[in-house]
């Protein structure tokens, strides 16, 4: 078929910026933030802990077609911090809970697998003691 594979919808071409930004000059405050390669997933949850920033007063995202990988982020701001700075703290905010997540993840499976061990060890205890939960 003449289709893509899928991996190339994610990756970004040679001279291809990931993120752009062209200033809305309809609202005071605002830009557009345009992603390329990104879907819903991560259009979404940016917008989603956007809204959730002190100084921003709007932020919401749209993907023009569903067949062209790239994702529109509005935001606006109060002026007390630019929509730019407001996208930024955003992302190295969720970088960061990402992150504590992964670490977490990591412990308790760490855990988990002693835990697991310490199960097999004691096996043949009386009364049937040393499953799996």
């Amino acid at each position: 078929m003449n289709a893509p594979d899928r991996f190339e919808l994610f990756l970004l071409q040679d001279g291809e910026k990931k993120i752009t930004e062209k200033i809305f000059t309809g609202l005071s405050n605002t830009s557009d933030f345009i992603l390329l390669k990104e879907d819903h997933t991560l259009g979404n949850l940016i917008a989603e802990h956007l809204k959730q920033a002190p100084h921003v007063l709007l932020a919401a995202y749209k993907i023009a077609h569903p067949n062209v990988p790239e994702v529109m982020i509005r935001v606006q701001t109060d002026g007390t911090i630019t929509p730019r700075d407001a996208l930024r703290q955003t992302c190295q905010t969720l970088v960061q809970m990402y992150f504590a997540l992964g670490r977490e993840f990591q412990k308790e499976f760490a855990l988990r697998q002693f835990a697991d061990q310490g199960d097999q060890g004691g096996a043949g205890n009386a009364g049937g003691q040393g499953g799996p939960y």
